[in-house]
């Protein structure tokens, strides 16, 4: 492998690392499902958390490698930014409970 080679695998697997991944668990399925929103239609599925998170890794990667063979644009990944998002929604929810509130 040259490096021009190595260098944008080891790129690869770096950014594919810094994406949102959504677990849950699905009754219907009977299994846990993870998703990465930026990136459309990669999903995985799993009997438990380590095997839908294995599984989602190796679909991240495969979507990643197809994208960029087929010429697609890869979305940025902006998991760090929802994650403060969503902290941020839930301090101010918390800053409108009366002190002492218990959900």
């Amino acid at each position: 492998m040259d490096k021009k080679t190595l260098f944008d695998e080891l790129n690869r697997n770096l950014k594919m690392y810094k994406y949102a991944i959504e677990i849950f668990y699905s009754e219907e399925d009977e299994g846990y499902i993870a998703v990465v929103p930026e990136l459309p239609g990669c999903s995985a599925f799993g009997k438990n958390e380590e095997e839908v998170l294995k599984e989602i890794k190796i679909a991240m990667k495969l979507w990643l490698e197809t994208a960029e063979k087929d010429g697609r644009e890869i979305p940025q990944p902006y998991g760090k930014e929802l994650l403060k998002e969503l902290y941020e929604k839930t301090t101010s929810f918390h800053t409108l409970l009366p002190q002492g509130s218990v959900l």
